[in-house]
C-alpha cells in the first residue's frame, strides 16, 4: 500500500502531498487499478462479499472501468451487524492492529479492524484534513472528539500527531474543564463536533468569558450534520475559522473527506483512497455529478476490511474540485435517509431546521424536535422546542416563534408548533447531539 508524506500548510502546491495535485484523469488511473485489487482482495477474503458477489453473477474480472463498479453489490449496515463480530475481516487475526465498534444502541453493534498499514494511512488522511482546514504543525490542538471504540477521538488524536501537532486528548464531556484547559493550555486548535463547540461556547459565556479573547484560530468539527448557518454562528462567536471533517467508522473513521479552508465549499473526498457515487435511495441507480441523492463509498487501500459500495445514508450531491481540482467535493451533507422525519407526507431533516431558526435573531441554535400522535387522531404532531437568545423579552420569542413556524411551513411545507422553552432547559451536547425525539405510541 502507497505511503503518504504530509507536510505543513494549507494551500501552497509546494507543500501539498503529491496525490492533492494529480490530474482527474490521473486520479482516475489510480482508482481503477486499485479498485480491481480491492474487488480482489474482497472476493478472496470475506465469505459474505463472495456470496453477495456471486448471487449477483458479478466477479471481480468483470470490472474493465469505473463504470463497472455500478455492477457490483451494494454493502449494508445489516451486513456489517449480520457478520458480528469479526467476519468482514479479510486478514488473519494477528494482522488486525486495532477494533473499533459502533455503540449498537439500535442493534449489533458494527465492528472494525485496522492493520497497521490502515492504521497509518488513517492518520496521513487525518493529517491531510487538519491541514486543508488551516491546521499547521507545531500547533496544540485540543481534542474534544470521544476516545474508545468510537473512531473520532483517536482518529483525529493520531492524524494531528503525524501533522506535527501537539494533542491535549481532552476526549467529550467535562465541560467546565474544557473550557479552564483552553484558557490555561492556549490551543491554537479545537477539535469536536458542532453541537458540542455549541455547548462549549455558551459554558464560556456562563463563565463570563468571552470565546474571542482565546487563544483558538480554528474547529475542524464533524460527526453529525451542520448548515452554514451554525458555522456562521460559530465563526462569529469565536472570531475564527470553522471547516467540516467527513467520515465515518464503517469507511475508515474521520478523514475520508476534509474541507478546504481557503474555500469552505465542501469537503473535497480525498478520492486516492476511496470512489464515491451518488444513487437514488429508492431506485439505487448511480446519479450523475450534481444530482442530489445517497452518497456511497468504496475503500481503494484498506487492507483488514475493504468496503465494497457501503451505503451511508448520507444525503448530498458530488461536485467538481475546487482548492483541490483533481478530488470532487461532497455538498454540505443535509441530512440522513435515516434521520429523516416525515410529518403528514412532507420530508424534513434536523438540518432543515436549524438553517431556518439561525436565520431568526432572536432564535438560539438549541432546539429539538418532538414526535407525537395525540391520542385517538391518526395525523402525527411535530412540536419544535427551541430557546431564545439572552436578553430576548417573551414578546420577541412569541413573535420569533411564529416566524419559525411560517418559515417552515413556506419553505419544507410542514405544519408544525413551536414552543419557547426556558433558557438552559435542552440537553447539551457531549458529542453528538440527539435531535430527534419519536414520542409516538409503538403499534
Amino acid at each position: 500500500m502507497p505511503s503518504l508524506t504530509l507536510r505543513a500548510s494549507a494551500a501552497d502546491p509546494s507543500t501539498l502531498d503529491p496525490e492533492e495535485t494529480w490530474t482527474r484523469d490521473h486520479l482516475e488511473s489510480v482508482q481503477l487499478e486499485r479498485l480491481r485489487a480491492t474487488l480482489h482482495h474482497a472476493y478472496a477474503n470475506v465469505p459474505l462479499y463472495k456470496r453477495k458477489f456471486d448471487d449477483a453473477g458479478v466477479h471481480p474480472d468483470d470490472l474493465h472501468g469505473l463504470e463497472d463498479l455500478a455492477k457490483f453489490p451494494f454493502t449494508t449496515k445489516e451486513d456489517l451487524r449480520s457478520t458480528y463480530p469479526f467476519g468482514m475481516f479479510a486478514v488473519p487475526q494477528d494482522q488486525i492492529a486495532r477494533i473499533h465498534a459502533s455503540s449498537g444502541t439500535t442493534g449489533q453493534p458494527t465492528v472494525v479492524g485496522y492493520t497497521a498499514g490502515d492504521l497509518g494511512r488513517w492518520a496521513s488522511l487525518v493529517a491531510r484534513s487538519l491541514r486543508a482546514s488551516g491546521v499547521k504543525a507545531g500547533w496544540k490542538v485540543h481534542n474534544a472528539y470521544g476516545y474508545g471504540l468510537f473512531t473520532g477521538g483517536l482518529g483525529a488524536h493520531a492524524g494531528a500527531e503525524r501533522l506535527g501537532c501537539t494533542v491535549i486528548p481532552i476526549s467529550g464531556g467535562q465541560t467546565e474543564r474544557q473550557v479552564q484547559l483552553i484558557r490555561d493550555f492556549e490551543p491554537d486548535a479545537i477539535l469536536a463536533t458542532p453541537t458540542y463547540l455549541l455547548t462549549i461556547l455558551d459554558a464560556m459565556a456562563a463563565a463570563g468569558i468571552d470565546p474571542r479573547s482565546t487563544s483558538l484560530k480554528t474547529g475542524v468539527l464533524g460527526a453529525e450534520p451542520w448548515t452554514e448557518g451554525m458555522r456562521q454562528e460559530l465563526e462569529g462567536r469565536m472570531g475564527f475559522d470553522a471547516c467540516d471533517i467527513y467520515g465515518l467508522s464503517e469507511v475508515m473513521g474521520p478523514g475520508v473527506a476534509g474541507e478546504c479552508v481557503e474555500s469552505k465549499d465542501g469537503s473535497h473526498v480525498w478520492e486516492d483512497h476511496f470512489r464515491p457515487e451518488i444513487i437514488d435511495p429508492f431506485t439505487e441507480k448511480v446519479l450523475d455529478d450534481g444530482a442530489a441523492g445517497e452518497l456511497v463509498f468504496t475503500s481503494l487501500t484498506k487492507e483488514a476490511l475493504p468496503i465494497i459500495r457501503y451505503r451511508t445514508h448520507d444525503l448530498t450531491r458530488l461536485l467538481p474540485g475546487t482548492a483541490r481540482p483533481g478530488m470532487r467535493r461532497m455538498e454540505r451533507i443535509t441530512g440522513r435517509s435515516d434521520d429523516m422525519v416525515i410529518v403528514r407526507g412532507v420530508n424534513l431533516f434536523p438540518t432543515q431546521v436549524e438553517e431556518l431558526a439561525l436565520a431568526i435573531p432572536a432564535l438560539s441554535p438549541h432546539f429539538q424536535l418532538e414526535l407525537t400522535r395525540p391520542e385517538g387522531q391518526r395525523m402525527d404532531q411535530l412540536t419544535i422546542n427551541i430557546e431564545v437568545r439572552d436578553g430576548v423579552a417573551p414578546a420577541d420569542g412569541a413573535a420569533a416563534a411564529k416566524e419559525l413556524q411560517h418559515q417552515i411551513k413556506t419553505h419544507i411545507g410542514s405544519t408544525c408548533t413551536v414552543r419557547i422553552v426556558e433558557q438552559g432547559s435542552l440537553v447539551r451536547s457531549s458529542g453528538k447531539l440527539r435531535r430527534i425525539y419519536d414520542l409516538r405510541p409503538r403499534a
